[in-house]
């Protein structure tokens, strides 16, 4: 807000650098559904994230039930379930319930195709502290997933998630302007070749070229406008050039960063999380090396980003 100054005072000229996160009020809005009648709702942040207190991830979902938890994922993009001491087989049949698993080549497998394992320890450290959207490289990337720590390290760990329509909402608006109806290239390379065998990520340049999505997309249960871009797989914006595209990315890069749109979950054993992988971005903290740290992720196919 400017403010009109009298003529005797003058101001050195003082800018911080453009293209930056500014400070100020923060529009916070979610889809708030209908009460939930099976089980209790612990929200952990004003707009993502929310505890579900009084399911049993051991028992098959009725259809009431299946339909009052995806509510209660699109209403707060991320859900989490506290001492569920189930199996990778009760892992995947919960996950099943939104649609077909889908497999990552890149990913070490658990005792299924479709359960992806990821075993920190002392030798092989987590490389999945960026945020990120899961599978953008594929031409349908993942609808959600569900994640489980099997151990987990005394001290940190913790995982982030970041609401991606908050972030679009709060946009300039000659910004939102200017990237509506815009599309940018995803390619798995830039996230897995800094730690992955090149040899494997050639094996598959043929399956998985680069895919173009749009920029914001659609959500199409709530009809949301989401920011879909994100560091670890987003190579470049179609139609600009490199400097214009790496500029525009960085500062759409940084909204994930902003705390008002994101929640902190502090991992306990036996705990689940199920995230809509078409609506937020995560960040796995690497603050526990070299303690170790074991999960298992199933994920559900999606449909094609519009």
């Amino acid at each position: 807000m400017s403010v009109d100054l009298p003529a005797r005072i003058q101001l050195r000229e003082a800018v911080t650098p453009p293209d930056g996160l500014l400070e100020g009020p923060r529009v916070l809005r979610r889809i708030e559904g209908e009460p939930h009648e099976l089980f209790r709702i612990r929200p952990l942040g004003r707009v993502i994230g929310a505890e579900v207190d009084g399911v049993d991830l051991r028992e098959p979902l009725t259809a009431e039930l299946r339909e009052e938890l995806n509510r209660a994922l699109l209403e707060w993009k991320v859900i989490f379930f506290r001492d569920q001491d189930i199996t990778s087989a009760q892992q995947r049949a919960f996950a099943a319930n939104w649609g077909e698993l889908e497999t990552n080549p890149f990913i070490p497998k658990g005792d299924d195709d479709a359960v992806t394992r990821f075993e920190r320890t002392a030798a092989m450290p987590g490389y999945e502290n960026i945020w990120h959207v899961d599978v953008t490289w594929r031409p349908n990337p993942a609808l959600g997933s569900v994640l489980r720590l099997i151990e987990v390290p005394p001290v940190g760990g913790d995982t982030m998630w970041a609401d991606m329509a908050a972030a679009y909402d709060n946009l300039p608006e000659d910004v939102r302007a200017r990237i509506d109806g815009l599309t940018a290239v995803h390619d798995y390379l830039p996230g897995f070749d800094r730690f992955s065998d090149p040899a494997l990520l050639a094996r598959w340049q043929e399956q998985f070229p680069p895919v173009e999505h749009p920029v914001v997309r659609t959500h199409p249960e709530t009809g949301r406008r989401t920011l879909f871009v994100n560091q670890a797989f987003t190579t470049h914006i179609v139609g600009l050039d490199r400097a214009e595209s790496d500029r525009l990315l960085r500062y759409l890069f940084l909204q994930a960063h902003t705390p008002e749109f994101q929640v902190r979950f502090g991992w306990r054993p036996n705990s689940v999380a199920f995230w809509d992988n078409r609506a937020t971005q995560h960040y796995a903290v690497n603050d526990y090396h070299p303690h170790v740290r074991i999960a298992e992720r199933v994920a559900i196919a999606g449909d094609r980003p519009f």
